[in-house]
């Protein structure tokens, strides 16, 4: 799954000026995290194109950056974030962002962006939904 990233300066309409953009351009976005953290904004998207959103954002003046995310399935039960996340720090894999794309009751589905795609989905193989970076 690709995702990009964008940091940029807080202000009123931010997001409406990213999703017009892309909109313009018919990218979809699949999924969305935004926080403001010191009077920047950081976006997380998921884009149905993150190649074409990443060129069409990056030309209206956004500061863009494309991650390789691992997605995994995991059981909806306490505890099982935290075999997986133990797992990969035991291999020295780095976390860089996690995003939770759904959950029912009975599992829950993970976006993890980790600084080692490969590795990750090898130590994750039994819990591993999608990764495009991987294969």
């Amino acid at each position: 799954m690709r995702t990009i990233t964008i940091v940029s300066n807080d202000k009123v309409g931010l997001l409406a000026d990213i999703s017009y953009v892309l909109a313009k351009e018919k990218v979809n976005i699949e999924s969305i995290s935004a926080d403001v953290i010191s009077g920047k904004g950081i976006i997380t998207l998921t884009l149905s194109d993150a190649e074409k959103g990443k060129e069409v954002l990056e030309s209206a003046g956004f500061k863009v950056e494309e991650l390789n995310s691992v997605v995994v399935k995991l059981d909806d039960k306490p505890g099982e974030l935290n075999r997986i996340t133990s797992s990969l720090s035991k291999e020295g894999v780095n976390i860089q962002n996690v995003h939770m794309i759904s959950k029912d009751g009975k599992t829950t589905v993970l976006s993890l962006m980790v600084d080692n795609p490969r590795k990750t989905a090898l130590i994750l193989k039994d819990n591993l939904l999608a990764n495009e970076s991987v294969y």
